[in-house]
């Protein structure tokens, strides 16, 4: 008989150094190899280029050790669906969780597993993976005047997010094993290729890149430097770190867990500040060993924006693209793993409070939330297969901190609503960093907002969505009710 309670049915397997991993995991995909492009022509400059990852690094680090203290409160599957929940009010949980299940979190799989294999072609392996080799093409035209062509790099991506999915019904243990092996194989190749990295550092691109290191301006492919204006540049370092803040996402998916793990009101905690230092240090790291053996220009100009291959190429010669393809075919599939495991644990809280489907609030004879766990598969699955994925994770990162500021928000109305409340660990810095986050936050999402509206109006569409559709649950769940 399945198990539909989390106090008897889940099963808390998971130490510290498992959460650790998971957040670490989680966040490392394939944005430190390729959004450093992006970002240098944006900001034109490795002072700037190294800022971006600062800026992000310590927003990070303040929202992480912030969560501590509600992932204390609310030791439970859920996490930040339960935090809002439990600091606004049921629909607001149920925005976040709408956009989590529609493009945060499968919007971010999809990405990840396409990642994994564009970077899977590299190797003569895997060389009928390339993404320029059409599988078929499905002609929409006398309806919707459009052709969709899949690849096999898409189809490769779909199978391996069957497989992962597949692995984690079978329980804790088998996505806690692949999580903790793959996470440790990318820190350990990651700290590799940044001490090969700083060896290999040449002192005369080094200087060249860091003379004034502080000259912000954009810097096009093909060389051309442009000025900016005051507001110009406002919104030029707004668009550089939305790469940025998608490459630092994800910190935040052991709360998601916190039903599996022990001492949660501890370890979770901990996992987050030790997961997210982890990888801020990486990320910075990475970035310097960029601007030591590669001209900005070429930072800039990297085919098809991968930086680390370019770098690679310098550091360890003709086998550098091996190097990096196999890291990032280690790093996608250990990210995507904890994507996976983490994810369906929302749908499954959510549907515990009726604003999801029945059935996703059930266990499987493995303690897990097995058909949550395959509608995240589908809808996945079909971003892969629409190519849109791109387009959709353009604006998940001012989505995402919009729901970051709400949740820290939800820190200070908690200390007010429920002042007894047992809090194992209190906000390091309140009042002060919380605050200083929601301000941080608040203003990337203005400046994102005024100067790219590509970026932000699609994703405030897919969270206004929510609205009807909650409507809709509660009228048909209370018709059920009664």
């Amino acid at each position: 008989m399945e198990q539909s309670s989390e106090q008897t049915g889940m099963k808390r397997e998971l130490g510290l150094l498992d959460a650790t991993l998971l957040v670490a995991g989680s966040m490392i995909g394939s944005g430190i190899f390729i959004v450093a492009a992006d970002i240098t022509r944006n900001v034109g400059s490795a002072g700037w280029l190294i800022a971006v990852w600062l800026i992000t690094g310590v927003m990070t680090l303040i929202a992480a050790i912030s969560y501590g203290e509600l992932s204390a409160m609310f030791p439970k599957a859920g996490g930040q669906y339960v935090y809002l929940k439990e600091a606004y009010n049921p629909f607001v949980g149920f925005l976040y969780g709408w956009s989590f299940f529609t493009v945060i979190q499968t919007g971010t799989i999809a990405a990840v597993g396409v990642a994994f294999s564009k970077f899977a072609a590299y190797l003569k392996w895997f060389s009928f993976a390339s993404e320029d080799i059409i599988f078929t093409t499905i002609d929409f035209n006398p309806l919707f005047n459009y052709k969709l062509s899949i690849s096999h790099a898409q189809l490769l991506s779909i199978a391996v997010i069957v497989l992962l999915t597949y692995v984690n019904t079978r329980g804790i243990k088998s996505g806690k094993i692949i999580q903790t092996t793959f996470t440790l194989t990318k820190l350990v190749s990651l700290f590799g290729l940044i001490a090969f990295g700083f060896i290999m550092l040449k002192p005369e691109i080094w200087t060249v890149n860091w003379t004034n290191a502080w000259d912000m301006h954009s810097l096009g492919k093909d060389g051309s430097i442009q000025s900016y204006t005051t507001i110009a540049a406002l919104s030029a370092f707004t668009a550089a770190m939305v790469g940025s803040i998608f490459s630092s996402d994800a910190w935040n998916n052991v709360t998601f867990i916190a039903g599996e793990v022990k001492n949660p009101q501890r370890n979770i905690g901990l996992s987050l500040f030790f997961g997210t230092l982890i990888v801020t240090v990486i990320y910075i790291l990475a970035n310097l060993v960029y601007t030591g053996v590669l001209p900005l220009q070429e930072i800039a100009s990297a085919e098809k924006d991968r930086v680390a291959v370019a770098a690679s190429s310098v550091i360890f010669g003709n086998v550098g693209t091996i190097v990096i393809a196999l890291m990032i075919m280690v790093s996608t599939f250990g990210c995507n793993n904890g994507l996976i495991l983490a994810g369906a644990r929302v749908y499954y809280s959510m549907a515990e409070d009726g604003l999801f489907f029945k059935k996703t609030a059930s266990l499987n004879k493995n303690s897990v939330p097995e058909f949550a766990l395959w509608m995240q598969c589908v809808v996945a699955s079909i971003l892969c297969l629409s190519g849109k994925y791109g387009n959709l994770l353009d604006m998940i990162s001012f989505v995402v901190v919009i729901f970051y500021v709400l949740t820290i928000g939800g820190i200070f109305i908690l200390r007010y609503k429920q002042p007894n409340t047992p809090r194992p660990y209190k906000a390091f810095g309140y009042p002060i960093l919380p605050a200083l986050y929601i301000v941080m936050g608040i203003t990337f999402c203005l400046l994102l907002y005024m100067y790219k509206p590509e970026y932000t109006q699609p994703g405030l569409i897919i969270v206004l969505s929510g609205v009807p559709v909650y409507f809709l649950w509660r009228y048909f769940g209370d018709k059920q009710r009664t």
